[in-house]
């Protein structure tokens, strides 16, 4: 009976030809049990099954996972206002910045114009007091 199992598996694995079955798969088919081979074989035969138990410890880990995820989100939420918040202080502090060096330039420029009168001042009297 041994052999008539083994060349059914062989023919099985092999597509329906025995002659083209592997040593190896041979001795797989030694190897395993007849109630091993019948299970093999109804798997073969009916295809996957899923098993529809759901236990505590899933439900658990199902539950485990779902906080994780909700609580990643609200920590994510919390750093993307934390970021909206700095990056609306930065563009304060740029504009405030802005202000800032655009009244330097513009006291800059009056300084300069107030250089150049004083130099042209400085060189008129300069040539008034030669002259005389």
């Amino acid at each position: 009976m041994s052999n008539e199992v083994n060349t059914v598996n062989n023919r099985r694995l092999s597509g329906g030809r025995a002659g083209n079955v592997s040593e190896e798969t041979a001795k797989m088919s030694v190897v395993t049990s007849p109630g091993t081979r019948a299970a093999a074989r109804e798997m073969n035969e009916e295809g996957w099954r899923l098993n529809r138990q759901v236990s505590v410890s899933v439900l658990i880990q199902l539950v485990l996972l779902g906080s994780l995820i909700v609580g990643s989100w609200f920590n994510l939420q919390r750093q993307l206002d934390l970021l909206q918040r700095d990056v609306t202080y930065l563009c304060q502090c740029q504009k405030n910045f802005e202000r800032k060096l655009e009244l330097l330039s513009a006291k800059s420029i009056s300084y300069e114009y107030r250089l150049r009168t004083i130099e042209k001042s400085i060189n008129k009297a300069d040539i008034a007091d030669e002259v005389f």
